[in-house]
């Protein structure tokens, strides 16, 4: 077994510096990080060979991750343990934490990087920090269950799903406050931006769709059907297309932007999650919540080439050479 020195030093030894995201590269022994929420732990995976190196405890409930700004660190959200964990984009070594932030559960930096935000599922609100220094700078009650969170492209206004209220509510990031809410169904989660910042779409897992909102009119212009469990979303990185994955009807779809028809459905069982798709469009890797493990599809033929046995619950997914996130 691979001692964890050893094993950064192995992959630290292997892997280019950081690349600037618009360039496509292949890198070498790059890892893939799976968040296992139930057990604290994280674990990962040689994308080549597609065998778990490594697993390691990382704190209380870590269920989403997100990149710095810089693109230099990926953050991982331990809502239980009430830090952050930041680890190295490639390898997935922990480089330092910060301790201070209460329960975050979802993050999100606005466009411009001067915004964190963390959604507090547990404790129904939003903190927002100065993304400089972490500095708390507002705390927002909301309703229940506060979810996943997208931004306007000029940083304007936050749009956070409240999963126990049926609703999504937009937050003025400029007065930091609350200026509207909006129904949109039973449960909403994953809420995307579209690349041209019309609408939101929002997946509304107590149903079997997703709601397209107007967000500047405040209201919903459509729904389209999906599968059970329509849950959270991916961009597929040419502003075409995106992924959204419908937990209880165990499939991924792919959404054509243009009319937000579905073009395909892929089978992933026991509820799939958050997705990752490589640079070059060939693997989409899903995590599976109900079955301790990581599917990864083969984007030519749309079906299953690789399950990979994780931890229990796992949930957010990572590798550095990804597909452009618009």
């Amino acid at each position: 077994m691979l001692t964890p020195f050893i094993l950064a030093a192995t992959l630290l030894a292997a892997t280019p510096p950081a690349r600037d995201p618009s360039t496509p590269v292949s890198l070498p022994n790059e890892v893939t990080v799976i968040l296992n929420s139930a057990e604290g732990t994280v674990s990962l995976i040689d994308r080549k060979t597609y065998t778990v190196l490594k697993s390691y405890p990382i704190g209380k409930e870590p269920h989403h991750l997100m990149m710095s700004p810089d693109n230099k660190e990926l953050i991982v959200a331990n809502a239980s343990s009430n830090e952050l964990v930041f680890l190295d984009s490639v390898t997935g070594i922990e480089t330092h934490r910060i301790k201070r932030i209460s329960d975050p559960y979802q993050l999100g930096f606005s466009p411009n990087a001067k915004w964190f935000l963390s959604i507090s599922l547990r404790l129904d609100r939003v903190d927002i920090y100065n993304a400089k220094d972490f500095s708390l700078s507002k705390r927002i009650e909301l309703g229940k269950t506060p979810s996943h969170v997208a931004f306007a492209q000029d940083s304007s206004m936050a749009f956070v799903t409240l999963q126990e209220s049926n609703d999504i509510a937009a937050i003025d990031l400029n007065t930091q406050k609350v200026v509207w809410r909006l129904p949109v169904g039973k449960q909403p989660a994953g809420i995307y931006m579209t690349p041209d910042g019309k609408n939101l779409l929002v997946g509304v897992m107590g149903e079997d769709f997703f709601s397209v909102i107007d967000w500047r009119a405040r209201k919903v212009v459509r729904t389209v059907k999906t599968g059970k469990g329509a849950h959270n979303f991916q961009s597929m990185g040419d502003g075409k297309r995106v992924l959204i994955s419908n937990r209880v009807a165990g499939t991924v779809n792919i959404i054509q932007l243009s009319d937000y028809s579905i073009t395909a459905t892929i089978k992933v069982p026991n509820g799939p999650d958050d997705m990752e798709l490589t640079i070059d469009g060939k693997e989409l890797w899903v995590t599976s919540r109900w079955s301790h493990k990581v599917y990864v599809v083969d984007m030519a033929n749309l079906e299953t080439k690789k399950i990979i046995p994780v931890g229990r619950s796992p949930h957010g997914i990572y590798f550095h050479s990804h597909a452009p996130r618009t």
